[in-house]
This record gives C-alpha cells, sequence and structure tokens, in this order.
C-alpha cells in the first residue's frame, strides 16, 4: 500500500477538484477598460475558456471616453464604465451575451470630476461612482432597461492629509457595498479615511455613519472583501501598505498593516490594486514604481491577518489593476504603460502565480471586468 504525505494528498485533492471544476467551467467575456487617445478607442472584449485558458479577441466592445473603471450588474445583462475626465460621467451599455458586444444605452454625468470606481449593488438597482478629482461619490439608480437615471443621492468628501502633493483635499478612489447592501464604501486618498454610508435601497440614499482611519500619509486607494464578511482589506496607494480591517456593525477597526513592498527595497512605491481569493485564503496586491510586481499574501482564517508570501513581476509596466477570474484559477493584470495584460494561473494550495504565457496586446489597460457567455 503506497502512503502519501499530508501535503501532497492535499495537493492531489485540489489538483482534481480544479481539473474536475475547469471541466465544467462556462466561457466568459473578458472586458478591458482603457484610457483613450492613446491608441485606445474604450472598451475591449475577449472570449475567455477557464477549462484551456484559451483567449480570443473579439476587437472594440464599445467606443467611449476613459472607460478606466467598469462594472457588472448581478444578471450580467448590463455593464457601467466611468468616464475619467474633468467634466465626469457615467455610461450603461448592454451586453450581447452571444457575441460580447456592447449597445450603449445612455450616459449620466457622475456629480464631480475625473470619476474613477463604480460599484453595483446585488440587487441590481443602484450604481455608485467615486468621483476622484473633486472627492465625492454620486449613487443613480437604474431603469428597468438598465439605463441610469440622475443621481439620487450625493456625498462631498471633506478633509486633507499631510502629503501637500497628493493630498491637498479630498479624493474618493473607491467605490463598494457589503454583501448585505445595507452599507457603502469610498476609500479617500486625500482624507486618509475609508467613508462609512448607510445605504437605503427603499429611498436611495446614502448617509455617512462613520469611518475607518489610516495612518496619515498612507492615502487608502481600493478595498477587498473577504468572501466571510467580517474582514475587510485597503491598499494604501501612498506608503505601498495593506491595511486589514474587522467590519462589524458598521464599524471598520484595524487588525494590521503590512508592507507590500520586498524586504530592503527603498525605491519609488505606489500601491494601486487588491483583491481576496474567492477561497478566502489568498490576498493579492500590486505595486507601481520600479517594482511593477504582484505582491501575494496568505490570509489567515481566524484573525484575518495577511502574510507576506512573496511577490512576482506584472510582465509589464504600472500593474495599474488586476482581476480573479470566477473560477478562481486565474488573475489577468492590466499593465497600463506598457500596452498589455499578463494572464497569470492561481497555484490553488499556496496561492502563488505563474505566468501562463498569454500575454494581451491592449493599449492603456487598467480595469478587468468577466461576464459568463451564452
Amino acid at each position: 500500500m503506497v502512503r502519501m504525505r499530508p501535503l501532497r494528498f492535499l495537493t492531489l485533492i485540489l489538483a482534481i477538484a480544479v481539473l474536475a471544476g475547469a471541466a465544467g467551467n462556462p466561457a466568459y467575456f473578458a472586458y478591458i477598460g482603457t484610457y483613450t487617445g492613446h491608441g485606445s478607442q474604450g472598451i475591449y472584449a475577449y472570449r475567455f475558456e477557464p477549462a484551456t485558458g484559451e483567449l480570443t479577441s473579439l476587437g472594440l466592445a464599445a467606443q467611449t471616453e476613459n472607460p478606466s473603471f467598469l462594472a457588472v450588474g448581478p444578471s450580467g445583462t448590463y455593464l457601467y464604465a466611468v468616464n475619467e475626465n474633468e467634466a465626469g460621467s457615467v455610461s450603461a451599455f448592454r451586453i450581447d451575451r452571444t457575441t460580447g458586444k456592447l449597445t450603449a444605452l445612455n450616459s449620466v454625468p457622475s456629480g464631480g470630476s475625473s470619476p474613477c470606481a463604480l460599484a453595483v449593488d446585488s440587487s441590481g438597482k443602484f450604481v455608485l461612482a467615486a468621483n476622484y478629482g473633486s472627492g465625492s461619490v454620486s449613487l443613480f439608480p437604474v431603469k428597468a432597461d438598465g439605463s441610469l437615471g440622475p443621481a439620487s443621492a450625493f456625498n462631498q468628501h471633506k478633509g486633507s492629509g499631510v502629503n501637500p502633493q497628493r493630498q491637498a483635499g479630498p479624493h474618493a478612489h473607491s467605490a463598494s457595498f457589503s454583501s448585505d447592501d445595507r452599507y457603502a464604501f469610498s476609500a479617500d486618498l486625500g482624507a486618509d479615511l475609508i467613508y462609512i454610508y448607510e445605504f437605503d435601497a427603499a429611498l436611495g440614499t446614502l448617509t455617512t455613519v462613520g469611518y475607518g482611519r489610516v495612518t496619515p500619509g498612507f492615502g487608502p486607494r481600493h478595498l477587498a472583501f473577504h468572501p466571510n464578511g467580517k474582514f475587510v482589506y485597503v491598499v494604501d496607494e501612498l506608503a505601498a501598505t495593506v491595511g486589514a480591517f474587522t467590519w462589524r456593525a458598521g464599524m471598520l477597526r484595524t487588525i494590521t498593516v503590512v508592507s507590500t513592498l520586498p524586504v530592503g527595497y527603498r525605491g519609488p512605491k505606489s500601491g494601486a490594486e487588491i483583491a481576496v481569493h474567492p477561497n478566502g485564503r489568498f490576498l493579492y496586491a500590486s505595486n507601481r514604481g520600479q517594482l511593477n510586481d504582484i505582491a501575494i499574501f496568505l490570509i489567515d482564517p481566524v484573525t484575518g491577518k495577511p502574510t507576506p508570501a512573496g511577490d512576482i513581476a506584472s510582465g509589464g509596466i504600472t500593474p495599474r489593476s488586476f482581476s480573479i477570474d470566477p473560477s478562481g484559477q486565474y488573475l489577468f493584470v492590466a499593465n497600463q504603460d506598457s500596452d498589455n495584460l499578463v494572464v497569470f494561473h492561481i497555484d490553488p494550495v499556496s496561492g502563488q502565480l505563474t505566468p501562463t504565457g498569454k500575454t494581451l496586446t491592449v493599449p492603456a489597460p487598467v480595469a478587468v471586468q468577466f461576464v459568463a457567455a451564452e
């Protein structure tokens, strides 16, 4: 009788599970948001087969200005994009689940300048937008046809930070909802605060009920939620750190703060994106500047504390954003300044990343969203 070591046995079981899951994985459309004006015309689409890792270009899905952040409604029928410019707007599109093409529905003013983030509530009836330039958030009702109505709520952030170049005023940099839709959040890089709002879906309102605080000068950028709903993680752009928080009854409490940088690194730093793996065991954060890498962390399931577990080069320059595909097997990195999107395989046991060899040429990519194809 052959005896297997526990770790090897666990690895085998997880590998079998991944292969079994891959066989039943549907195809997805991967939508890539970009900055236009550098060879890009808007949102691009690829057909992605998780079972094989194959990607097929579908070309330009929709022409629109600076769609630097995308969000998809829960039905998979509608996609929303910010138009990151001085005037500020948010655009709505209908998704053709067969061809991947997008049909423009309408565009509404975002309520501020340079909107940079979006979120859709779990009912698909509201879209939350963060305006970086003016430091505000707006809430938009979604009409029956998927288009957006005028803002039903608006919140102007206040405050500044200790970095006069980057924190002279508020800069809302993220938008998200709690899993139960009772609350909404926005990390403000300029004010060093995570705004917490009570969200009333019946009235379409946002009411500020508290704040999560980071170390002065750290500049919180994006949030990621643990699948268990108990932990929240924020990547700090100016400090290149990850802050871990407990979340309960409308309150964020700090667990710890860890660096995303390799030990001994003293060069330029700029944290960008953050994500928790669907299994809740791994966390990833991207570094721009000279590093251009993805930092890897293991999450303690009891305390929520992230522990550094290495890093890997992003395969390009300025990994502004990345997304984990719905199967949990792949991580797509959008390298803005090298005009490429690089696909990594996620090890199901260790969370480590391995390049798949798939590198897509996309002009100034900055956002990735997935939708199941029919």
